[in-house]
């Protein structure tokens, strides 16, 4: 660890964002001094959209959640992310 960190009582929160704005870190701590940390109760934030989809896929969907015994739009969002990890992998473009 390089030097103490000093973290002064504060009587609002625009002061303590202030404090924060102003600090750097690397002055105090290595990339040692680090832990990892697990927060496994954390959801990821998700945001409603609209999709247009035609009526026998939505019915195979369905049909499909209900054999597993999930949610039609969990099992949805599921195929939607398998889909970007698939196309990532397979992409020649790496961003």
């Amino acid at each position: 660890m390089k030097k103490n960190l000093k973290v002064p009582k504060v009587k609002s929160e625009d002061r303590e964002r202030d404090f924060w704005a102003k600090v750097n870190l690397a002055d105090y701590f290595e990339s040692s001094d680090f832990e990892k940390a697990s927060f496994p109760n954390l959801k990821p934030t998700s945001r409603a959209i609209s999709l247009r989809i035609p009526d026998h896929i939505l019915t195979r969907l369905k049909e499909r959640a209900n054999e597993i015994n999930v949610p039609y739009q969990s099992l949805m969002k599921e195929y939607i992310a398998e889909g970007i990890v698939r196309d990532r992998s397979n992409s020649t473009y790496k961003a």
